[in-house]
């Protein structure tokens, strides 16, 4: 399909989509739906009414430079439209990127103490401050839904969801292990140690996107506990989930309660066998080529919090923040984001041919 034809089926999605809403006879699920679909294209379809009428409008001014009298005039607005005209083009060609359909989502978030000790679980702590803080500058809900704690008070593990608007869209290059270096909070010696923690950000599924046949559950129940091993509950309240064709555990305690602690069990097990099929799905499609911007891979090493020199590492993007107090809080982290983002729009444009 050719730039043009692209163009052209755009802008008549996006009228289709007007006739659609204006006909009424819609439920509300239907009418969000695509009501969200008109919304997004509708700047895209403005940007290329601005940049068809600009490439109308070059012609005229190129053909009025051998008119002496209109000569300076056009010279003018065609250093203007000439520099304008790309910018629309790069706009288009972004929306032209096929889509991740599961950007719009929400996610759950996890992240896991790894080599470190105490040290490796409070970092934990510090990394769902992170995300907590960022949480709050987007205006999404950010709700705990499993946490182990260690003794001095970090996480061994914590588990959470994260709902809003493009929640998974721009998290989902937090991927990874995050690397920590300072001087541990649990020493006094003063020397440098590196540890580390694991996130995971995964697409939070929907009810018709994974079927559960209840006869491929195990599920046991047991009495749920705190740190250092005492028990917080005397009933068997706590739940731990086994999917037998795949293998996947989740166990759940947050909640007194058994049935809520089960829902939330099969909200996560349901993410993860999810995420499961959208990973073997990318690595058929990526089997020969090399993702430039997160492979996914939860054993890749992707950034690094240097506390001594107050910098934060981006080793994927080779992008190093002196922030990192701000990035910490929440406050700076759009700008990682906001980086990893632009190269993988501008590898998925190298891959177009653009």
């Amino acid at each position: 399909m050719s730039m043009k034809e692209k163009l052209s089926s755009i802008k008549a999605r996006h009228e289709e989509l007007a006739a659609l809403m204006s006909a009424g006879g819609l439920n509300g699920e239907v009418f969000t739906k695509l009501s969200v679909e008109y919304a997004e294209l509708s700047p895209v379809v403005e940007a290329i009414d601005e940049y068809t009428g600009g490439l109308e409008e070059q012609e005229s001014l190129q053909e009025m430079l051998a008119d002496p009298e209109m000569k300076d005039m056009a010279s003018e607005e065609l250093v203007v439209l000439n520099k304008r005209i790309p910018e629309l083009e790069h706009q288009i060609r972004l929306a032209l990127i096929p889509k991740d359909e599961a950007d719009s989502r929400n996610a759950i978030l996890e992240i896991r103490a790894g080599t470190g000790g105490d040290e490796a679980a409070l970092f934990a702590s510090d990394l769902f401050t992170m995300y907590k803080g960022y949480a709050a500058q987007q205006g999404w809900t950010l709700e705990v839904m499993e946490a182990s704690e260690s003794d001095i008070g970090g996480y061994k593990q914590i588990i959470a969801q994260v709902t809003g608007r493009n929640v998974f869209a721009r998290l989902k290059y937090e991927s990874g292990a995050h690397r920590v270096q300072r001087v541990p909070k649990t020493e006094s010696g003063g020397r440098i140690h590196t540890s580390a923690a694991t996130v995971a950000v995964l697409p939070e599924a929907e009810d018709v996107d994974v079927e559960i046949n209840p006869a491929d559950l195990k599920i046991d129940t047991f009495k749920s506990q705190g740190a250092g091993g005492q028990h917080v509950n005397t009933t068997d309240s706590a739940v731990r989930m086994t999917h037998i064709p795949t293998g996947v555990v989740v166990e759940m305690q947050e909640e007194r309660s058994q049935h809520k602690n089960r829902a939330k069990a099969l909200t996560v097990l349901r993410t993860r066998i999810y995420d499961l099929q959208r990973q073997k799905l990318a690595d058929e499609r990526a089997a020969d080529r090399k993702e430039q911007v997160g492979t996914g891979d939860r054993s890749d090493r992707i950034r690094t919090y240097n506390f001594p020199q107050g910098r934060v590492t981006d080793h994927r993007i080779n992008l190093t923040l002196y922030k990192l107090e701000e990035v910490l809080s929440g406050v700076a982290m759009d700008e990682i984001v906001q980086a990893l983002t632009a190269e993988d729009h501008a590898a998925a444009l190298s891959a177009m041919g653009s």
